[in-house]
């Protein structure tokens, strides 16, 4: 196929993968399009082990690597250690979070207890060093920063190694300040998409963005809510190269999305999502359920800063979906993920080549409807 994408990473069709399961990222990559892996949540031993066994698998077939390296959070630079982290975290939070476990019949007494927190894959300059120093070790093509620009240190070592530097942007002014920093990949993501997001759709963002980097040397894929090949088809017609997906891939049989999670997915509507702070301190959108509803309260306290906000949400929800997957009742009604609108047109649970190659039929089917329009 031609496209920009295709034609700077090898690829056959411009369709990226973005998830945190190492076979989603193979199989993709093989069926023709580029699995990426989000290493956000492991440590630099971990993703060693990860990218090892990528690279045993991957067949030669490109693929990339997604962190978080914000520029703005508190700890930035690792001063405080776990334990400081942890006490800088009001017990306020803590007492909100465990009381919307309560009346869901979860036992909260071990929720905060024991080892420090970890910090919800957030990483600071050191933390950041270490996975990237990781990642370039391996025949990555792509090192994605997942909010803001990418560290200094990241775009410099891509460079030297020939390796493409991504970042997602949700506005216009995001887009053009990456490209300046000399960003090879815009994933401009509307507010649909899972996860972290902005709050201007697809259908508006993409073609802006778009306009707004034309004369910068990089490439822009869209994102937001994008599971099917009639929307990518929709939105390479609006300009962009590719398309950059996550959402759609947690329900896949490689995923090794929690038993609880994934078949909650599959019965959740599009109008079921929440666009929230309470899980990480910035915006992100998930599953509705009780959990997101009860911080959304008039008297429920405001949002930590990242990564504090973190050490807030992750242990009750961590508890929350191994109850959920043993059968607990409440648990299963506050169990919640980050996905995108597009959420409700998941309705199977398919591998994860067959969701590219339903893609490649879709997005056929969709490009020939067009070009019928121009026809006599």
């Amino acid at each position: 196929m031609k496209s920009k994408v295709c034609d700077m990473f090898g690829i056959e069709f411009p369709l990226m993968a973005f998830t945190h399961c190492r076979d989603v990222v193979v199989e993709v990559s093989k069926a023709g399009g580029m699995g990426i892996l989000g290493a956000a949540n492991f440590s630099p031993e971990q993703l060693e082990v990860e990218l090892k066994w990528i690279d045993d698998h991957i067949d030669g077939k490109p693929y990339g690597v997604d962190l978080i390296a914000p520029t703005t959070m508190a700890n930035k630079d690792e001063s405080a250690t776990p334990e400081e982290l942890d006490a800088m975290v009001p017990e306020e939070h803590k007492n909100f979070a465990a009381s919307i476990l309560a009346r869901h019949n979860v036992d909260t007494q071990d929720v905060y207890g024991g080892l420090p927190t970890g910090i919800g894959g957030f990483l600071g300059e050191k933390g950041a060093a270490n996975i990237i120093d990781v990642a370039f070790a391996h025949p990555i093509k792509l090192i994605v920063n997942a909010l803001g620009v990418p560290p200094q240190y990241m775009i410099d070592k891509a460079k030297e190694e020939g390796v493409a530097t991504g970042a997602l942007v949700g506005a216009k002014h995001h887009a053009i300040k990456q490209a300046e920093a000399g960003v090879d990949l815009l994933i401009c993501s509307g507010t649909e998409a899972g996860g972290h997001c902005g709050e201007i759709s697809t259908m508006v963002v993409v073609p802006e963005v778009c306009k707004a980097v034309e004369e910068y040397n990089c490439s822009v894929v869209a994102a937001g809510g994008i599971v099917t090949g009639r929307q990518m088809a929709a939105a390479m017609a609006m300009g962009a190269d590719g398309v950059w997906t996550g959402s759609v891939w947690l329900t896949t049989t490689e995923a090794e999305t929690a038993p609880s999670i994934k078949e909650k997915l599959l019965s959740t509507q599009s109008n079921q999502t929440v666009r929230a702070k309470s899980r990480t301190g910035k915006f992100s959108r998930q599953v509705r359920s009780p959990w997101t509803d009860a911080w959304e309260d008039q008297d429920a306290p405001d949002a930590l800063p990242m990564p504090l906000q973190s050490k807030v949400s992750e242990p009750a929800l961590r508890k929350v979906t191994q109850l959920a997957d043993a059968g607990h009742e409440g648990a299963k009604q506050l169990a919640t993920f980050w996905v995108g609108q597009g959420v409700g047109m998941m309705n199977q649970s398919l591998s994860s080549r067959q969701v590219v190659y339903d893609f490649m039929e879709d997005f056929l089917a969709a490009s020939e409807r067009m070009t019928s329009f121009m026809n006599d």
